[in-house]
């Protein structure tokens, strides 16, 4: 065993041995914990940021791309932004650990309950602000964790780890060890997290899509299951009815971050509008900041090239034309990830068209695809985003989704003794 791996499997059984302090927890002091963190990320803004410069300072070195570099960045207002979810999160109602299906015959009563997996694993780019959005998903789902992130982004997640995720646990009476952050550089470490089946069952996979499929078939090898987030990119189309100066809004709001996975990457311009609409669009896209350079026909790549995931291009936008709502959504649908797919038009049976043709994850009418978020659409921040085209959880994974089902049948008359 390789020091790494001995390292990440020290973390798996830390956080195994504390996951009953999780699973027991209630309600209250579930709350306790996420307000907690809220506290000391007020409190320790400082040495957060200052983590978070010697990070920036070792990207500027590196020569990381905007995109990267944005992701990567903490500051005042991303600081808030993140005690604003905590606070949201923690002030939700728990739910319902069990639920009454149906009473079977001779007296029975079959009920479902909800369970915590025990220790869940996530694997994620180089962003800091995922540390938090995953650990206050955990605790508040009451399972223990072991975190990985990206190199670039490992003295901020530790800052976040040392002065805010591990002492709110302390504070609330918790097992501080119940999440772990694996602070050993390297994607070794990675493929470390998803071969620990005994003890990590699960792994939340999050980055780019070739390195994401690789662990999650590495994964499948070792007996571990997978919540793979790998493709993004989302997908616009301009109808001939859509208003411009509402387009020209959705564009610029869609392109506000370019290292994320629900930004503007494909914006597909009707053919009927092609020539007139094409000009602005150019100049608009390369007015913003950083400049943003929009690639048109004859394209030599796949037209649903994922420009966030590419470091070289980051700042950068497919257009290509579309033959009416139908033929926009199947090309989303066939040549995008299924991310999620905008219609700026003011024809509603345009609109209806488009969002009963695209089959992908999010479908959205003059709103912008960066909507699809855990936070701005359920006001709860999310573990990632899931595109798979199966049964499951779909969508933005939120602590929701981080149980397990069993079904418990007792006598009907004796039910209530469990409680």
């Amino acid at each position: 065993m390789t020091e790494t791996h001995g390292a990440v499997a020290d973390a798996a059984r830390r956080a195994h041995q504390a996951a009953s302090s999780l699973a027991a927890a209630s309600d209250e002091t579930i709350g306790l914990a996420l307000r907690g963190m809220v506290t000391r990320l007020s409190k320790a803004p400082e040495a957060l940021l200052a983590a978070n410069r010697a990070d920036l300072e070792a990207a500027a070195e590196a020569k990381l791309s905007v995109g990267l570099t944005d992701r990567l960045r903490l500051g005042a207002d991303r600081l808030a932004g993140m005690a604003d979810q905590l606070t949201a999160l923690a002030d939700l109602a728990p739910e319902p650990s069990r639920v009454t299906v149906r009473e079977l015959p001779g007296g029975l009563l079959l009920q479902e309950w909800s369970r915590p997996v025990g220790v869940i694993g996530a694997n994620f780019e180089a962003r800091p602000n995922v540390v938090v959005d995953i650990a206050s998903q955990l605790i508040k789902s009451r399972n223990a964790g072991v975190l990985r992130t990206g190199s670039a982004a490992l003295r901020s997640a530790a800052a976040l780890m040392d002065e805010v995720v591990g002492p709110a646990l302390a504070e609330a009476g918790l097992d501080p060890d119940a999440i772990q952050l694996v602070r050993v550089p390297g994607r070794e470490s990675a493929a470390a997290l998803v071969s620990q089946p005994g003890l990590i069952p699960l792994v939340i996979l999050r980055g780019s899509g070739d390195s994401t499929r690789e662990l999650a078939q590495r994964a499948a090898l070792n007996g571990v299951k997978t919540l793979a987030h790998a493709d993004g990119g989302g997908v616009m189309y301009l109808h001939p009815s859509a208003d411009r100066r509402r387009a020209e809004d959705l564009i610029v709001a869609s392109v506000d971050r370019l290292g994320v996975c629900n930004r503007l990457n494909l914006l597909l311009v009707d053919r009927a509008i092609w020539e007139q609409s094409t000009p602005w669009i150019v100049d608009l896209l390369a007015a913003q900041q950083p400049s943003i350079r929009a690639m048109l026909p004859p394209h030599d790549f796949p037209i649903g090239h994922e420009w966030a995931l590419d470091s070289a291009a980051d700042a950068t936008v497919t257009i290509a034309p579309a033959d009416g709502p139908v033929d926009a959504a199947r090309i989303a649908n066939e040549e995008t990830s299924g991310l999620a797919a905008a219609i700026v038009a003011e024809d509603s049976a345009a609109a209806g068209e488009f969002l009963g043709s695209y089959a992908g994850t999010g479908g959205f009418w003059n709103a912008t695809t960066r909507l699809l978020d855990g936070f701005k659409l359920l006001a709860v921040p999310e573990t990632g985003i899931n595109i798979d085209r199966v049964p499951g959880p779909r969508g933005p994974v939120t602590f929701r989704d981080l149980r397990l089902r069993q079904y418990v049948v007792t006598p009907a008359a004796r039910a209530a003794d469990l409680d």
